[in-house]
């Protein structure tokens, strides 16, 4: 049975419709955010790259509300929330840490997953993308936007 580890919160700053979660050793990560962004943004939720993964916000610019979820094996899935998005990858990551990353750098958070080395499947959701699209068209909307991003280790 699945037990949930660590809860995280983390405030995100969003720019250009675009935040990432990628390897805190950025020496370790061929290609740091926002290199090889996927040239259409909006059109895909979440991109896997080489230990990194990009999320595609539906607001321009606005700060999103992300928990942050480590489990000890996959998760159930949550239904007590309407998701706009969903999507599944995978992440590698060497030093166990996932740092938060935004179009003009480093962002202001981080993810402990708590074991180096480690090959992750991740699900995330997001709620309120149709909220923070129309407010951040006039407003820097806070938390209006919601990811959930759930971590299990791909082999236990």
């Amino acid at each position: 049975m699945a037990e949930l580890v660590v809860r995280e919160e983390v405030r995100v700053s969003v720019e250009f419709h675009a935040f990432a979660l990628q390897e805190e050793d950025d020496m370790e990560v061929p290609a740091p955010f926002p290199e090889e962004r996927a040239e259409v943004p909006g059109t895909v939720f979440l991109n896997a790259y080489d230990k990194r993964l990009d999320f595609e916000s539906a607001g321009h610019t606005h700060e999103a509300a992300l928990t942050a979820e480590v489990w000890s094996s996959e998760p159930p899935v949550t239904a007590d929330v309407r998701w706009e998005a969903q999507a599944e990858a995978e992440i590698f990551s060497p030093t166990g840490n996932l740092s938060v990353e935004t179009m003009s750098g480093v962002g202001e958070g981080r993810v402990e997953l708590g074991r180096p080395d480690t090959l992750w499947k991740v699900r995330a959701s997001c709620s309120g993308r149709a909220a923070v699209a129309r407010l951040a068209v006039v407003d820097v909307p806070v938390g209006v936007e919601r990811y959930l991003v759930q971590f299990w280790p791909a082999i236990t």
